[in-house]
């Protein structure tokens, strides 16, 4: 079964709620609306298309405070600030922490509903390539330690007696390791094994 994406909307005003949701909802997607960050926060991320459509004035922390709360562990959920006013210091900030657009009321139906298709289409990539990061991560732990090890070397363009050596096991010992570590990685050529070792990295790297 497949979930249509998820729009949330946080915006103290419930009139602008009323109006989003069968706007959202006739578009295709599945609205949820939250008068405030805290009810916002207190739902659980979903593992699916989706973006935060987002008032910059709320009751509680602000839109922007909100943005940066959940920038790390809901990297996925591309934001479109909507306000009452123009602000350009706070839209500046606003953009450079990443939010996806930043719409001033009132804007036109066909300015929300594009933001959010972009806005769509930018989650399902990113969840798209979390899957495939997690999977490589999944193939790397199944390696054992000395697999590891010799993996290392071949992604710094060792050959086996040069791994050998370094290991000090034999230059025989060392190519049925890294036979194990081709096909546990599901590498067809060094070259991939080296992208793949760089995606691990990039990602260890985004997680600290």
């Amino acid at each position: 079964m497949v979930t249509s994406p998820s729009v949330f909307v946080v915006d103290d005003d419930e009139s602008v709620r009323e109006s989003l949701d069968p706007l959202i909802r006739s578009a295709g997607w599945r609205p949820e609306t939250f008068a405030s960050a805290a009810a916002f926060l207190a739902r659980p991320r979903v593992a699916a298309p989706s973006c935060l459509v987002l008032d910059v004035s709320l009751p509680d922390l602000n839109g922007l405070e909100l943005q940066k709360r959940i920038a790390d562990d809901r990297f996925n959920l591309p934001v479109i600030f909507i306000t009452g006013h123009i602000d350009v210091p706070l839209t500046v900030r606003a953009m450079k922490a990443g939010a996806l657009e930043f719409l001033t009321k009132p804007f036109s139906d066909e300015a929300l509903l594009a933001a959010i298709a972009g806005a769509v289409e930018r989650s399902r990539d990113a969840l798209g390539r979390e899957a495939v990061v997690r999977e490589l991560r999944d193939r790397y732990e199944s390696l054992s330690r000395r697999e590891r090890e010799v993996m290392a070397f071949v992604v710094l363009g060792l050959l086996n007696k040069q791994i050998g050596s370094r290991l000090l096991i034999s230059e025989i010992t060392v190519k049925a390791h890294r036979g194990k570590v081709m096909r546990k990685m599901k590498a067809d050529s060094v070259a991939e094994l080296v992208r793949m070792a760089v995606r691990l990295s990039e990602s260890v790297v985004k997680a600290a």
